[in-house]
């Protein structure tokens, strides 16, 4: 990994874990080991920095695409395509929310910031296209509208999930990722399958990973989870990057 490339994941690590107001040239200095002002060197500004970090998020997201076409089953079911976010939504809250938390931030930055802006358009949009390319092959009518508007509320979803108090995501109804996963799925993509009984899997899963965030269906821990709620599996396409 080249020096540039370190500080755009140390900085992706500071928004995680510091917000949007400890992004700073030393805080990244600090994470990545580096001598200070390195970070400074490389991104005079924190505008450069944002959009920076935004870039890198963006093209890891865009080499999960790729292995996302090139590992998906060509057999894969709808029902296999369902399943496969209650994994990821349980993964992003439950296991490293690293990507999702700086997500969330970047959002908040490209609101002011036409480089955030961009780098994260860039990313809704591959995103969304591989998630159609997804649904496509297992025969749903999906299109990149359909699979960006289930992102959004994949994104909305989990962001209420991992900062709301557990008593509140009880009496709202948000407080079951499995159901919330499928949930999502049904509400944005034509004739989705219907809910999979509960105690059963999907099948195997290929493996995979990538950027945080935001974000693999064949992470086993992830899998173990669901399994440990109650067998709840997850699908067998990688989805590094996708739905979330």
């Amino acid at each position: 990994m080249g020096r540039r490339d370190l500080l755009c994941d140390c900085a992706i690590s500071v928004l995680a874990a510091e917000g949007g107001r400890g992004l700073t040239h030393r805080a990244v200095d600090r994470a990545a080991g580096v001598p200070q002002g390195t970070t400074k060197n490389y991104f005079p500004s924190r505008d450069a920095l944002l959009a920076a970090a935004a870039g890198r998020m963006a093209a890891l997201h865009a080499e999960a695409v790729r292995r996302l076409r090139e590992t998906t089953p060509s057999d894969i079911s709808p029902a296999e395509v369902a399943e496969l976010y209650p994994a990821l939504l349980r993964r992003a809250v439950a296991g490293d929310p690293t990507q999702l938390l700086a997500m969330a931030e970047l959002y908040l930055e490209a609101v002011r910031r036409p480089g955030v802006r961009e780098a994260l358009g860039r990313m809704a949009v591959s995103n969304a296209e591989a998630s159609a390319g997804l649904h496509a092959a297992a025969g749903l009518p999906s299109t990149a509208r359909d699979a960006g508007l289930l992102d959004a509320y994949f994104l909305g979803v989990a962001v209420s999930v991992l900062a709301l108090p557990p008593e509140v995501l009880r009496r709202v109804g948000l407080d079951d990722p499995y159901a919330l996963g499928l949930g999502l799925f049904r509400a944005a993509v034509p004739d989705a399958a219907p809910e999979p009984t509960r105690g059963s899997t999907a099948g195997g899963s290929t493996g995979g990973s990538a950027a945080g965030g935001s974000v693999a269906g064949g992470d086993e821990g992830a899998h173990a989870g669901d399994r440990d709620r109650g067998g709840r599996g997850g699908g067998r396409a990688a989805a590094d990057g996708t739905g979330g």
